[in-house]
């Protein structure tokens, strides 16, 4: 049995996320894992590097699956393209060795948050969140440097109890401002639920004197999710990229 990973991107604007439910059919797992049974005959399970929320889109999201076929690569890709809707799209595939997998292989990923700080162009508007007021980009440069490193994030996540380590550690975060967009790019080890959708909301909080920069160390010291900012909707976040 061969294993591929394959690089995709999706526009997650209709559907319930990337993970399997059973109370939906409409997830982009569900909707990969049939056209890949389809073509080989047998029930394919794949397996992506996150599971990114209902709504939420990926430029660069890497998934591995396992079957019998002999396909090329190229003709997988094609297989895949032709049948998946097309707000989902296969961009490159290749066989790789049997051990690894998508999310336990992964040393970190990019997420990429857009708020738009006036009507966004129409074209763009199902992939930024739209501000009604402006924010205050250097407010949200100084709060995210105490952001980096390794912390326990509770507080920044939606995960309630759980017996799993919510240590995580902060690469970097990058904030830059063009033609009415502010871009919030985040790299790190790994990410809680909705962790980066409550640290934009945070930083956007503090940009626009809801909240202050000395309330980040707070919500460290009480890792208790309603010390923290808002949930910004889904729409805004993209995973851009997954390295290995």
């Amino acid at each position: 049995m061969k294993n591929y990973k394959i690089v995709i991107q999706y526009d997650g604007t209709r559907y319930n996320g990337w993970q399997r439910q059973g109370n939906t059919k409409n997830t982009i797992q569900e909707r990969f894992e049939n056209v890949l049974s389809l073509m080989s005959g047998e029930k394919v399970e794949i397996y992506a590097s996150g599971r990114t929320d209902a709504g939420v889109h990926a430029a660069g999201q890497v998934a591995n699956f396992k079957c019998n076929t002999n396909l090329s690569e190229l003709e997988i890709q094609n297989y895949l393209n032709h049948y998946l809707p097309s707000d989902i799209a296969v961009l490159s595939i290749e066989e790789v060795h049997d051990r690894f997998h998508s999310r336990l292989n992964a040393v970190s990923k990019t997420y990429t948050y857009r708020i738009a700080t006036r009507k966004p162009d129409v074209f763009f508007r199902k992939y930024v969140y739209f501000s009604a007021q402006t924010p205050d980009v250097s407010k949200m440069r100084q709060a995210s440097e105490l952001l980096l490193g390794t912390h326990d994030f509770r507080g920044f996540s939606s995960v309630g109890r759980t017996k799993k380590s919510t240590v995580r550690t902060i690469h970097y975060i990058d904030i830059t401002e063009k033609n009415g967009v502010i871009e919030i790019k985040i790299n790190g080890n790994g990410f809680l639920h909705n962790m980066v959708r409550i640290i934009c909301g945070t930083l956007y909080d503090i940009a626009i004197n809801k909240m202050q920069i000395s309330d980040i160390p707070k919500i460290f010291e009480s890792n208790i999710r309603i010390n923290a900012g808002t949930t910004l909707p889904p729409e805004g976040l993209m995973l851009t990229e997954v390295f290995y």
